[in-house]
């Protein structure tokens, strides 16, 4: 099953993989019903989860149900349980909107819910992260999630990010992340989509984020907060979630 995902991931472009898994989804949660993992989002439970990744398989982390990753969960869970984003009136700019969160953040009647990238089919607004459209100080919300890593110029991205953030707004950057590693990797040389895809993470990976990360995004002028969410829950629900142990959320505010 794993090869199968894997081939799947690399050979069926994203706009029509997405519009295939509305199809497939039913069926598979069906066939992995059970009690042993859940998915926070929707609540459903499953005797597993699936494989995952564009180059080493990540077992046990696609949820059958939402299509969520262990990021989004952890995310969910982040913004349930220690932030007023479900009752709170706010004004959201989702860059690359996940297929886990697009309808039910857009069910949500107190936001005023924007979304945006270059070629995602859930996006309202065409745009560069680069140049953006928008107005300075405008949104109280964002999300731009594993996006990033594709960007080759993210300085100018994430200056961008912080103009359009309201002062006292919440910026959320996830990232692919090594924990072990201290400092960025970018090497522009390396042009097979195979070779990429070992090294980067995935074929349309520029660069590798260290830790170093959290201090751009400082020198941008956002205050950072390094939160381990899954240190603040138990194990067995780090387990039961299928979370991945240690990942650091990047929220980010705007002062």
């Amino acid at each position: 099953m794993k090869k199968l995902f894997k081939f799947i991931l690399n050979t069926i472009p994203r706009p029509l993989l997405i519009r295939l898994s509305y199809v497939i989804r039913p069926v598979i949660s069906l066939l992995l019903r059970g009690k042993t993992y859940t998915d926070p989002i929707d609540g459903k439970s499953f005797s597993k989860f699936l494989p995952y990744g564009y180059g080493k398989q990540r077992d046990n982390v696609l949820s059958p149900s939402t299509l969520s990753l262990e990021r989004h969960r952890l995310l969910w869970l982040y913004l349930k349980n220690e932030t007023n984003f479900f009752t709170t009136p706010s004004k959201v700019l989702h860059f690359a909107p996940e297929q886990a969160f697009y309808k039910r953040f857009r069910k949500l009647k107190h936001l005023d819910y924007t979304t945006t990238d270059l070629n995602s089919p859930l996006a309202d607004v065409k745009a560069d992260i680069c140049n953006l459209s928008f107005k300075d100080n405008q949104y109280d919300i964002i999300f731009c999630n594993h996006v990033l890593e594709h960007i080759p110029d993210d300085t100018k991205a994430m200056q961008e990010l912080f103009r359009v953030l309201k002062p006292g707004g919440m910026a959320i950057l996830q990232i692919p992340q090594d924990l072990n590693r201290e400092t960025t990797f970018e090497d522009d040389s390396i042009t097979d989509p195979v070779e990429r895809a070992k090294i980067f993470g995935q074929y349309d990976h520029v660069r590798v984020y260290g830790r170093d990360y959290f201090e751009k995004l400082r020198s941008i002028g956002f205050r950072v907060e390094e939160i381990d969410y899954t240190d603040t829950i138990t194990k067995e629900e780090v387990v039961k979630y299928c979370l991945a142990p240690g990942e650091i959320l990047p929220v980010c505010y705007k002062l």
